[in-house]
């Protein structure tokens, strides 16, 4: 029978016959359970005002906190600090037990429409962007429990804190995430100044129904990653290739010095507008993720340092082979995506991470 142990984050994973069984050194999981969300089905708030977009964020947030216990109020709304904040991950709570705030399980229906008004309106609409490719991510993980029964899978078990009080006036940061998903949208005085470190992936990487959706999340950052790559001449696809193998992201949770200081690959100025406009274009898969008020801005800044960004692929420009890796690595942007074995069912899926050089955890030190 075919094993692996992979070591990460305090847990030990083997895999057997295809599936993870996760084994704790000493991990509290009692707090976590096998609860189908679907908060997709949830009907969002109406009541605060939808012309603003910041302003709309604060009446949600306000309303999320006004209904809580006062012990699960300080659960929620955590002090706003580098250490708080980086207690992000890829995977699920059996692997990494220590993330902040409340679970979507703890949460009655009628909060949980809270929280889906508070993330469309921190990420947006778009179609495979923003909340609905969170939507989707959620979904996988609920099939993930359909298929394998363990505990720690489901739409139940991700995370959402404020870390720092939200208001008009001061910083705080948005946090959601689990397994698969982390996004860390922090604002000061109304505006978003960070919308990164930004992990996505999701298992299983087909298609699948779950949750009354069709769902096919991160088909398209794929796609439009094999389309810059493909894009290249066979000369240009030799020098952005990287010597070694990538078998995972570098820059991951807990890695946040992990970018090299060096860029490595094919300088995009040595390249043709076409193909730096497909870059640029898999850059805003990544930047879509944030809502229609701030994407503009920050995809513009990735674009006016597109000459002094660089592409470099490990494995094949398609991206679908287990261990393909590619990243784009600018003055400001880092994104990368690897191509994983899979891990609880058969197939392969995505790992990917976006970061800004300068506005990661908004430029926080502290």
């Amino acid at each position: 029978m075919k094993k692996r142990l992979i070591i990460g984050a305090g847990a030990a994973v083997v895999a057997v016959a295809g599936y993870f069984i996760y084994s704790q050194f000493g991990a509290d999981l009692s707090r976590y359970a096998n609860i189908n969300i679907d908060l997709g089905a949830t009907p969002a708030v109406q009541s605060c005002d939808a012309s603003a977009d910041y302003a709309r964020l604060l009446c949600l947030t306000e309303a999320l906190k006004s209904g809580l216990d006062p012990a699960l109020l300080a659960v929620l709304e955590r002090p706003y600090t580098l250490a708080e904040a980086q207690k992000w991950s890829n995977f699920p709570p059996m692997g990494f037990p220590d993330r902040i705030g409340l679970t979507l399980g703890d949460f009655t229906p009628e909060q949980r429409g809270v929280i889906k008004a508070i993330l469309q309106t921190a990420t947006g609409l778009t179609g495979n962007e923003g909340y609905d490719e969170l939507e989707q991510v959620l979904n996988a993980d609920d099939y993930l429990l359909a298929q394998t029964g363990e505990t720690g899978f489901s739409s139940s078990n991700y995370h959402i804190a404020f870390l720092g009080t939200p208001a008009a006036t001061g910083t705080w940061q948005l946090y959601f995430g689990g397994h698969h998903f982390a996004l860390t949208n922090t604002y000061h005085d109304g505006a978003l100044i960070g919308a990164t470190p930004s992990f996505r992936g999701v298992e299983p990487f087909v298609a699948f129904d779950q949750n009354g959706r069709h769902n096919a999340p991160m088909l398209q950052e794929l796609a439009a990653f094999a389309a810059a790559l493909t894009a290249l001449t066979p000369e240009q696809q030799a020098k952005a290739r990287l010597a070694t193998a990538f078998t995972d992201i570098v820059a991951g949770p807990q890695k946040d010095d992990a970018i090299p200081t060096t860029p490595e690959g094919l300088r995009l100025s040595d390249t043709s507008p076409a193909t730096q406009a497909l870059v640029l274009a898999a850059i805003e898969t990544y930047v879509g993720d944030m809502n229609a008020a701030n994407a503009p801005d920050i995809l513009n800044r990735y674009g006016a340092e597109i000459g002094d960004t660089y592409i470099a692929f490990a494995g094949t420009p398609g991206m679908t082979t287990e261990n393909d890796y590619i990243r784009i690595d600018g003055p400001s942007v880092w994104i990368e995506l690897s191509m994983q074995p899979g891990r609880s069912i058969d197939g392969i899926h995505p790992h990917s991470v976006g970061r800004d050089k300068t506005n990661d955890y908004g430029g926080s030190a502290q």
